[in-house]
């Protein structure tokens, strides 16, 4: 199973990566495992010494008897202290943030893609896609060339 973030490519680009495992209860670990989150809207913030993950979407999972869920709760992540320490560091520079990339499973544990990143501006994101649909109109034309 592996979920990722579909406006990641668009919205950031990427400088660094990290694994990190994530913080759930076992309900929410079971819908995970389901695939049931969503990173859309998802952002990791470094509060009082520890990296948490803002609005990610974990669906309530059926079975459980859960009360008052919250579905885009804080969720820490599990980092060491040297790892955290670096992270800091580099987020504090002008312009860098962490974002998720992708959840997936890895063997009985849940691990997110983080990755370090600096935003992109609207005429960066149009370029992205402007050069997106090029090689998609590359590929189509190729395709049928070959065929004829």
């Amino acid at each position: 199973m592996k979920v990722f973030n579909r406006s990641f490519e668009r919205n950031y680009e990427k400088l660094e990566t990290f694994e990190v495992g994530i913080s759930l209860t076992g309900a929410e670990a079971k819908s995970v495992f389901q695939g049931h989150i969503r990173l859309d809207d998802a952002f990791v913030r470094m509060m009082d010494g520890q990296a948490y993950l803002i609005n990610g979407d974990i669906m309530r999972y059926p079975f459980a008897t859960q009360k008052g869920y919250d579905a885009k709760r804080s969720r820490r992540l599990l980092l060491h202290k040297k790892e955290l320490l670096k992270l800091a560091i580099k987020t504090a520079a002008k312009g860098l943030t962490l974002a998720p990339v992708s959840c997936y499973t890895k063997g009985p544990f849940i691990k997110l893609e983080v990755a370090l990143v600096r935003g992109r501006r609207d005429i960066e994101k149009k370029n992205v896609e402007k050069k997106r649909d090029i090689v998609r109109e590359q590929k189509r034309e190729a395709k049928e060339w070959m065929k004829g």
